[in-house]
Order: C-alpha cells, then structure tokens, then sequence
C-alpha cells in the first residue's frame, strides 16, 4: 500500500491497522528484536509513516501493550457482567469452590482472544520487560489491573486470583513456544494441551495451523 492510498484511510483505521501489525512482529521478534521497518512492512505502509503517527518504537510498544490491556480488560468486563446477569451461578455442583463457573468463563475469554495472536504474546513480551522503566512500568499497572478486576469484581480470593493469572501465564507461555504444533506428535505436549485449553482446544489447533 502506498503512503497516497494509506492516506485515504481514516485515522483510527490506520493507527489500529499499524497495532495490529505491530503486535505481531513484536510478539514473534521481541521489543529488541523487531524494528519500526518490520512493522510497517507488516502494516503494509511506509516506515515514515510509523516514525510519524508514534514517534518511536518505544511509544509504539507502549500503545501495543495498552491495546492488548484494553482488549482484555473489555473482554473479562464483559464476560462478568454476563455472569452477573445470570445470577452469579457457582458453577456445576460448585464443585471447585463458589467461583468455578466464573473462572470458567473468564478462562474461555481469555483463549478466545488467541485469534489476535499478537494480543497474548506482546502481553508476554511486556511481562517479561519489567525493568525498562517506561514500558516495565506500564505492564505492571496493568497485570495488577487485571488481579483487581477479578479479586474486586469477581470477589476471588488472594489464592483463587493467582491461580487465574497463573493458568493465564501458563497459556501466554504454550504459545508462545509454539506447543500447539507438536499436539499429536509428543504425548507429553499432547497431554499438557488438552488439559490447559479443553474445550477451546480445536480453535487454538486452527489458530496455530494459521499462523504455521
């Protein structure tokens, strides 16, 4: 796409069409790894272009990491608030605690978002970056965010959280290495995979086929 037929796009269109496209190369290249060229190749515009909606990589980084928040942030207020309608159910029998079904349903929201990948894996790459002062800061404020949303809105104890936010890293980090691609072949895979995405898992298998 030339810069004259990119300028013929809404604003809000190109600046979310540059995210998504920076989401990917920064989730599969890292921060260091990827450059504003990568990404706006990916995007299909000029690099000058990036330079000039975002100002550097950094800030671009920075605007990934709040998307991919925003993102999830939505989806989980969402799915809570169907919860609620619904009369706050248990779950089955409450068989694992009085929070099952809501884990349950925030989990399926979590794994849907794998259709974005680069949602998932700019998050990982923003949680593993917490020394840099600018964008280390920004993930923090976002990781509690999100163990706010579920101890505050939710009402999940101290322990429930963390055992959410870890079957969420757990998820992050299976994909990250790709995992997926080798269900089927290594049992040890195959075992971990179903019992990490259940039901959901043929859409991570489509998904993972795709980006393959």
């Amino acid at each position: 796409m030339t810069s004259a037929i990119s300028e013929r796009i809404p604003s809000a269109e190109r600046r979310e069409q540059i995210l998504g496209a920076a989401s990917l190369v920064f989730g599969e290249r890292g921060y260091f790894g990827a450059t504003t060229d990568q990404i706006a190749k990916a995007a299909g515009i000029s690099q000058p272009y990036v330079v000039r909606m975002f100002g550097s990589k950094e800030n671009l980084f920075v605007e990934v990491l709040q998307r991919a928040l925003d993102k999830l942030m939505a989806s989980f207020q969402a799915t809570i608030d169907g919860w609620k309608a619904d009369g706050s159910p248990a779950g089955e029998d409450g068989a694992v605690g009085e929070h099952h079904e809501i884990g349950r349903r925030l989990g399926l929201a979590y794994v849907n978002l794998i259709e974005d990948r680069g949602i998932l894996l700019s998050l990982m790459q923003a949680f593993g970056m917490g020394n840099d002062a600018v964008i280390g800061e920004r993930a923090r404020e976002g990781f509690l965010a999100i163990y706010k949303l579920v101890r505050d809105q939710v009402g999940f104890s101290p322990d429930e959280a963390r055992t959410f936010l870890a079957e969420g890293m757990l998820l992050n980090t299976l994909l990250g290495l790709k995992l997926p691609a080798e269900y089927g072949k290594d049992v040890c895979a195959t075992e971990i995979i179903e019992s990490t995405f259940r039901t959901k898992l043929q859409l991570v298998l489509d998904v993972a086929g795709e980006s393959a």
